[in-house]
């Protein structure tokens, strides 16, 4: 039962992030409302980050989605929506930011994580010592003081 309860409370926490856009922000106009899903489906969300706009319920990604759908009415295209966008809040509002020399960090920083890592693996491997070869005798005092530790009741197993 308690799986049950578990797994429906799962599911409905899924439908409703799925599902951010409001009713009352939905277009009239089928058309402009797919144009606004696709244009919000590539705006990252500034509070979420790892969301679109579209995905997010923070109340910024609202008034966003609020905007786009405010800049199709008036008569704009998809560009203007997202340049207006940009312009006010920079590159990183998009899902996927242009390659270009303010973005390249955004671009390059997962290669040189794993770069990095890669290098401090190999490294950290590499300066491990060996292994020893195999079983090491012991030498005459050695074991001579094995003996005197273990005692002569001890029977030395023979080899």
């Amino acid at each position: 039962m308690r799986r049950l309860l578990l797994a429906c409370g799962l599911m409905l926490l899924a439908i409703a992030g799925a599902r951010a856009v409001q009713p009352d922000e939905v277009l009239p106009n089928p058309a402009l409302e797919q144009r606004a899903r696709a244009i919000s489906g590539g705006l990252r969300c500034l509070v979420c980050q790892n969301q679109s706009i579209d995905d997010s319920d923070a109340p910024l990604a609202r008034d966003l989605r609020i905007l786009v759908r405010e800049r199709l009415v008036a008569g704009d295209s998809d560009s203007a929506v997202i340049d207006f966008v940009v312009a006010r809040y920079g590159d990183f509002v998009l899902l996927r930011p242009p390659i270009k020399a303010q973005t390249a960090l955004l671009w390059a920083a997962p290669f040189a994580i794993l770069l990095f890592a890669f290098v401090f693996l190999w490294r950290r491997l590499r300066s491990r010592p060996a292994p020893a070869a195999g079983p090491v005798s012991l030498s005459a005092e050695e074991q001579a003081r094995l003996d005197a530790l273990v005692g002569p009741d001890e029977k030395k197993p023979s080899g």
